[in-house]
């Protein structure tokens, strides 16, 4: 989702400002089909100065998301708790990717594209594999019962057959 915010009246010293619009995240959850849906609201706060060649972003994000694991498959809650601090400049003719840049001008109005930069930063607090807990057991290969609810009563897995009369070598 894209929510620009209009930078042309920004004071010397800089402006705060508070984002609670939960649709910042669940558009763009459901338009890229991540598996995450939001448990407590998530808030960000973005403090923004102006510079010389664009605009100092400070800010945090906080709340909570319910996740699948990657082992159990089972929800859990994982809290957010983003701290960020950037430069974000204008676009030159020289900059090689000038769609993913912030700032735009409008206009002549400078503005900053909030909402990619904080689903970005979303994006990067989410762990590359989630998991429920550290020792989670995961689901049985077999059967796929959770292995942390309970064994599952599945044979143990024996090997290849060809390899069984060196189960039984005793080394000395």
């Amino acid at each position: 989702m894209t929510l620009w915010i209009s930078l042309k009246d920004i004071p010397a010293e800089g402006q705060a400002f508070q984002l609670t619009d939960q649709s910042i995240w669940t558009g763009p959850m459901a338009e890229f089909s991540v598996p995450a849906t939001i448990a407590s609201p998530i808030e960000a706060s973005l403090y923004i100065v102006p510079q010389d060649e664009g605009f100092l972003v400070t800010g945090t994000m906080r709340g909570s998301v319910t996740l699948p694991c990657d082992s159990c498959l089972e929800g859990f809650e994982l809290p957010l708790k983003v701290t960020f601090d950037s430069f974000e400049e204008y676009a030159g003719a020289d900059t090689l990717h000038a769609d993913e840049c912030r700032l735009r001008k409008e206009r002549g109005n400078p503005e900053f594209d909030a909402g990619g930069y904080l689903w970005e930063h979303f994006m990067l607090a989410l762990p590359t594999r989630p998991v429920c807990k550290p020792e989670c057991k995961g689901l049985c290969p077999k059967c796929g019962e959770n292995r942390n609810l309970g064994e599952c009563g599945c044979s143990g897995d024996e090997g290849d057959p060809r390899l069984a009369v060196l189960r039984k070598l005793k080394l000395s």
